[in-house]
C-alpha cells in the first residue's frame, strides 16, 4: 500500500537495506529485535548515535551485526533530515520519482517480477550522489514495492485490485 509515513519509511529502508544478500525472512525474523536496537527507528536518534552506540550495537546478536550496514544506518540517517530539510519531508522527495502515482505494473506470476528497472537504478544513483549507504538498485526497487511506489503483486491477487484503487 503507498506509505508516505516519514517514520515508516525510514524503517523500510533501514530494514531492506540490512535484507541486502540475506533472505527476507531472517529481517523479518529479526524485525522487533531491530525496532528495540534501533530506538523504534527513530532517524532523529540514529543520526546522533556515537561509537558506544555502534559498537553495542554490532555486539546485539537479535539483528545483522554488519559493520557497514550499522554505520551506514547512522549515515543514512543524517542525510534522510537533510533530505528532509530540502524537500519538506523524504515521502516528497522520494515519491516525486514517479510524480506521487504508483506504477501498476500486470504481473502475472511472482516469479516474473522485477528485481530493478531504470527507475530504481535512477533513484539509487540519486540517493548514493547524496552519500547515502547500501542503496543498491535491487534494495530500491525492494524498497518500492514495500513502500507501494509499485504495485507488483500478482494480478489475481485480492491486494492488487486494492492497491490500485488506493493509488487512484
Amino acid at each position: 500500500m503507498p506509505l508516505r509515513d516519514e517514520d515508516a519509511l525510514f524503517e523500510f529502508l533501514v530494514l531492506e537495506t540490512f535484507q541486502a544478500g540475506l533472505s527476507w525472512i531472517t529481517i523479518l525474523r529479526k524485525r522487533e529485535n531491530f525496532r528495540k536496537a534501533f530506538d523504534s527507528f527513530d532517524y532523529k536518534k540514529i543520526a546522533n548515535y556515537d561509537e558506544d552506540k555502534i559498537q553495542s550495537l554490532l555486539q546485539d546478536a537479535g539483528i545483522v551485526r554488519n559493520k557497514l550496514k550499522v554505520r551506514g544506518t547512522v549515515i543514512n540517517a543524517q542525510l534522510y533530515m537533510d533530505i528532509q530539510k530540502e524537500y519538506g519531508s523524504f515521502s516528497k522527495y522520494i515519491w516525486s520519482f514517479v510524480k506521487d502515482t504508483p506504477i501498476q505494473n500486470k504481473v502475472t506470476n511472482y516469479k516474473d517480477a522485477l528485481a530493478n528497472t531504470p527507475l530504481s537504478d535512477t533513484i539509487s544513483k540519486a540517493l548514493k550522489k547524496r552519500g547515502f549507504k547500501f542503496v543498491g538498485t535491487t534494495v530500491i526497487y525492494a524498497t518500492m514495492q514495500a513502500i507501494g511506489m509499485v504495485n507488483d503483486h500478482e494480478v489475481d491477487c485480492f491486494r492488487h485490485k486494492e492497491v490500485a484503487i488506493t493509488a487512484v
